[in-house]
């Protein structure tokens, strides 16, 4: 009878092998799309995780912040230390501003901001924290967003977070993530935390 040593090391053995063919036949060098959406928290942590890591890897990275760029932002504060520019909506969250018109207008600005870095081959990585909410309210032509993000430089990867990215958004993705709200401590009354929730 084989011993729990010898059966684990089979299994191993097998998972290896299909992990190591998945590496081997992926062959294509170029940047991606990625997508984190979903109802849950941790997208845009989950978005400047990967600027981090871009920027720890020597690499160049540009943050573009729709919605939320009113708050003091631990992670713009660390980043902007290593050269990594910022281009801030500065509107804050819609139902703050209840105007549509300025949001628009915002939104407009900072994505005129975004196009830079979107067309620029220095940038590895671009993070468009919460573009998605830009298209789902129509602040912003899809088409055109579709279109720059398509014509990106080859190499320049895009991380786009934001709830209900919308299916022409993830026509054009590499990798799409969801998050799942399953809990949440604001639902029981427990204040966002500095330095965890922002």
């Amino acid at each position: 009878m084989m011993d729990k040593q010898a059966k684990h090391k089979i299994k191993s053995q097998k998972l290896k092998e299909k992990v190591d063919s998945h590496v081997a036949q992926a062959q294509t060098e170029r940047g991606v799309v990625l997508i984190i959406t979903g109802n849950g928290k941790g997208k845009s942590t989950a978005g400047f995780g990967t600027v981090a890591r871009c920027v720890g890897h020597g690499y160049q990275a540009a943050v573009v912040q729709f919605i939320k760029g009113t708050w003091d932002c631990g992670e713009r504060t660390l980043l902007e230390q290593h050269d990594v520019p910022f281009a801030v909506m500065g509107t804050g969250f819609t139902w703050e501003t209840q105007d549509r018109e300025s949001d628009i207008a915002a939104a407009e600005k900072v994505w005129r901001e975004a196009k830079l870095f979107l067309a620029d081959p220095q940038y590895h990585l671009v993070l468009l924290d919460e573009l998605t909410y830009m298209l789902g309210y129509d602040y912003l032509n899809k088409e055109e967003v579709i279109e720059v993000i398509n014509n990106r430089p080859k190499n320049q990867s895009v991380v786009i977070t934001g709830r209900g990215a919308i299916k022409a958004l993830k026509d054009i993705a590499d990798t799409v993530s969801e998050i799942k709200d399953i809990k949440h401590a604001f639902k029981a009354g427990i204040k966002a935390r500095k330095g965890v929730d922002w």
